[in-house]
């Protein structure tokens, strides 16, 4: 493909975002990079729809980056609690301190920076100096990787790294070379929007694609070829139990996760591999216990990206000690909303917190 196709792609790709791509979400009107950051995390394996009210949320409680930075991890926790990745939170969080403390309070103005900071990575930083700085910089997630695969014929593996940089080189030649101040955000945009909307993974719209003419996975008769990547992680499944222990007086009982593995550092019920785990564990708080009764709850399972985990959750309920174990705390239900909780252990609770107490 040559120098001037190249140009052409990227005037044909900013031509449509302004009359086709979307236009109206709400990180779309500001150039302020705490605003598209914080879209561009969330959004992250997650769904515009999904997203927009977390995104209205967290700007009511943390209109800045300051704001976010002087907040308890805890509260960053608790209103993500839902969005799933909770990895993300945390770097948020992370992120927002440095910006402060490295920086002043302004966020790093090229793509090379903005890639030191936490959990942002090469295809974050290239979207948030795109949008804010009009930097001329490629980005490559998810979308805009199988658009531009598509269009170039890319058919090298990317489980393959020199591949992998290939792209990234290939991707960089179609950026615009003029008006980069207009002309950088729409471009990024526009392929955003193509790949969420028209060069989707299955049955693409390619009569609609404003690069059809030049798409040589259309001109091959397979689009859906691209792009090539291999190495495929292998899903898991794991079994936890939870013991949900529910006092008539303090609530219910829960402790912080490990710093690292799934729900690091969010509240949770005790939660155990296997049956006997708990069994053992919850005839501890029996032994000094009075009134109490112990149903187990229906088995349901909670998907995560490359595991899924198949919950029994067991509750005992009645007048349970005060404090059996020093690594965690009794929780009322008004306080719930307060910490960081795994969107199944919230509902958990939810359904629990309907019986009728002892």
């Amino acid at each position: 493909m040559s120098g001037a196709a190249d140009g052409d792609i990227a005037v044909r790709v900013v031509a449509w975002q302004v009359l086709h791509g979307r236009n109206h979400l709400p990180w779309q009107q500001s150039r302020d990079p705490y605003r598209v950051w914080l879209s561009e995390i969330m959004l992250q394996q997650t769904q515009v729809v999904t997203v927009l009210g977390y995104y209205e949320r967290f700007l009511d409680r943390f209109p800045n980056v300051a704001a976010l930075a002087q907040a308890e991890q805890d509260e960053v926790m608790a209103l993500w609690s839902g969005l799933g990745y909770y990895s993300r939170a945390r770097n948020l969080h992370k992120c927002a301190k440095a910006v402060v403390t490295e920086h002043g309070g302004a966020f790093p103005e090229t793509a090379e920076l903005l890639a030191t900071l936490p959990g942002i990575g090469r295809s974050t930083a290239g979207a948030i100096a795109a949008f804010c700085f009009s930097e001329r910089v490629a980005i490559l997630d998810a979308n805009v990787r199988r658009v531009v695969t598509r269009v170039l014929g890319f058919g090298s593996d990317l489980a393959v790294a020199k591949n992998e940089k290939l792209l990234w080189d290939r991707a960089t030649e179609l950026l615009p070379t003029r008006d980069l101040q207009t002309t950088m955000p729409r471009y990024t945009q526009g392929l955003m929007d193509l790949g969420a909307t028209v060069c989707t993974p299955r049955t693409p719209q390619c009569d609609k694609c404003p690069l059809n003419a030049s798409c040589m996975a259309l001109a091959q008769g397979h689009p859906e070829r691209y792009p090539v990547k291999t190495r495929q992680i292998r899903r898991k499944a794991e079994s936890w139990w939870l013991l949900v222990l529910r006092d008539s007086e303090r609530g219910v009982w829960l402790q912080r996760r490990p710093a690292t593995g799934i729900w690091a550092g969010m509240h949770c019920v005790p939660a155990f591999p296997d049956e006997g785990g708990l069994k053992r564990f919850a005839a501890q708080w029996k032994a000094q216990a009075e009134c109490v009764r112990m149903w187990e709850m229906p088995t349901f399972m909670h998907v995560l990206t490359h595991r899924d985990l198949h919950l029994h959750a067991v509750v005992m309920q009645g007048r349970l000690p005060v404090t059996p174990s020093s690594d965690g705390e009794w929780f009322c239900s008004d306080r719930w909303a307060d910490v960081g909780l795994p969107a199944p252990i919230r509902k958990l609770l939810a359904s629990t917190d309907q019986q009728p107490l002892l």
